[in-house]
């Protein structure tokens, strides 16, 4: 599957200096870890689960989350079970009759609320040999290694890869007095099982909640002082270069009532430089709910954030294109890859200096991006990938 499949070849060919490579479920763990981009959330319940899956309802969809947890409610955990298995073994049927092909569908993963419904879950062959991985919500020092070696024997079990996503939310992580213990023993427990951990995630919902907060709509998550700063401690602890993970943006609330955005509108771009009539400076680009997530998208990009959950489909293609990788941080990842050893390079585009050991991070990371999202073209902005 690749990123942006709406798109026609036409288009690529005119948007992209270099085009996004193709990803699946098997695709190499430094690669994958990536390549999930707006992971959408769907309660294990939903009426159109099967669907999502095999009649591709929406297209750019490359990450779903079927959620057993906060998305249903505490009596209908049996039900959702029980429709999850007969959710994958229709999809077990419609691949095996030609209906759906493998390498079509969502990177899926499914959200456990507990241990013990993990190893129920587990124990399904019909839906291990489907999945990417298992979210583990309210990851903690207690249950945490249980949970890790329990999806490290799955996946070893069925010969196969099987990846753990945890979500970094509970009050143990956020009050100061715990805090730093609580990451540093969740750090280890990620080192030692880090061929199974594909993502850190980050819950600020649940956050939020233990404060009685709700951010409004006009407010993005890094508004919200103690979850910004506990946000930043996350970032501390998992995202150093050395020996840290890929960690992806929180959820973003808020969606708009409108069926879809317009291109027409969205050419209106928000993307044009300070001082230019339309500018992000002086309008918005459509309605609020939009105008927040790329907001807060790209705030979650100057923190070191790949990716992003999201909980209404509309969200797919923003949080995608903003992913991208622009032609100028394409050339200078290049050039400071390529000159290994040097000191201070001039940059290309003849705007900045480029040095070369405290850049070699940014760099790497980028062209590992750049992989998965593409480069876009100097003469395009990120709307022509909405």
């Amino acid at each position: 599957m690749f990123h942006y499949a709406h798109l026609s070849e036409e288009e690529k060919e005119r948007i992209f200096f270099k085009e996004p490579n193709a990803f699946f479920k098997d695709t190499e763990k430094e690669k994958l870890s990536y390549a999930l981009g707006a992971t959408l959330y769907i309660p294990a319940i939903h009426e159109k689960l099967y669907d999502y899956l095999v009649t591709r309802k929406y297209i750019s969809l490359t990450t779903l989350v079927i959620c057993l947890e906060d998305g249903i409610a505490d009596s209908q955990v049996e039900e959702a079970e029980m429709r999850l298995k007969e959710t994958f073994i229709g999809l077990g049927q419609a691949l095996k009759n030609g209906i759906v092909k493998e390498e079509d569908l969502p990177l899926l993963f499914i959200r456990i609320r507990s241990t013990q419904q993990l190893k129920r879950l587990l124990s399904e062959e019909e839906i291990v040999k489907h999945i990417t991985g298992i979210n583990l919500p309210k990851f903690n020092s207690i249950e945490g290694e249980e949970q890790l070696s329990l999806i490290k024997k799955a996946g070893d079990t069925a010969g196969i890869k099987l990846y753990a996503m945890p979500i970094i939310e509970t009050k143990q992580v956020i009050d100061l007095q715990t805090g730093q213990e609580e990451l540093q023993t969740i750090k280890n427990l990620a080192v030692k099982y880090r061929e199974n951990v594909l993502n850190i995630r980050i819950g600020a919902t649940d956050f939020t909640g233990l404060f009685g907060i709700r951010r409004s709509i006009d407010a993005t998550i890094y508004d919200v002082a103690v979850i910004r700063d506990c946000m930043a401690r996350i970032i501390n602890y998992f995202g150093q270069a050395e020996d840290g993970f890929v960690i992806s943006g929180p959820v973003w609330e808020f969606f708009s009532n409108h069926s879809r955005l317009l291109k027409p509108e969205l050419r209106q771009t928000p993307f044009r430089k300070y001082g230019e009539e339309g500018s992000i400076a002086r309008r918005a680009i459509v309605n609020k709910a939009e105008d927040g997530l790329i907001k807060e998208v790209v705030l979650d990009k100057v923190n070191g954030l790949v990716g992003k959950t999201i909980i209404h489909p509309s969200h797919i293609r923003l949080v995608n294109a903003l992913q991208v990788v622009t032609k100028e941080e394409y050339e200078d990842a290049m050039q400071i890859i390529g000159n290994q050893g040097s000191g201070v390079i001039k940059s290309k585009g003849g705007n900045k200096m480029n040095e070369m050991k405290p850049h070699t991070n940014w760099a790497r990371k980028v062209l590992a991006k750049a992989e998965i999202y593409g480069v876009i073209n100097e003469n395009e902005d990120y709307t022509a990938l909405f």
